[in-house]
């Protein structure tokens, strides 16, 4: 299959490692060709995020081995395209 795109939610100790660390362990992953992350739940002691990963034939367990080694855990794959292309999610109106 090719995985081009994956949305992951992670969680990471609020001292380390730092989202830089994070996104640099990610990046350094084969066939990775761009890394987002985004903080969205900062709380006493863990930090959430969303980290979005593009690329052509990517490696989910090489992604999670990735993240793991800086310290961070992956909880769940909230999004993944695969294919010929990408297909954009367009909201739709209720």
């Amino acid at each position: 299959m090719n995985i081009r795109r994956l949305v992951l939610d992670v969680d990471k100790a609020r001292s380390q490692p730092n989202v830089v660390e994070i996104a640099n362990a990610i990046e350094e992953s084969t066939n990775v060709q761009a890394v987002n992350v985004t903080v969205t739940e900062i709380d006493m002691e863990t930090v959430g995020m969303e980290i979005t990963v593009e690329g052509e034939h990517l490696d989910y367990q090489a992604l999670v081995k990735a993240i793991d080694s800086t310290g961070a855990v992956v909880h769940s794959i909230d999004e993944i395209s695969s294919g010929e292309r990408i297909i954009e999610n367009i909201s739709r109106k209720r």
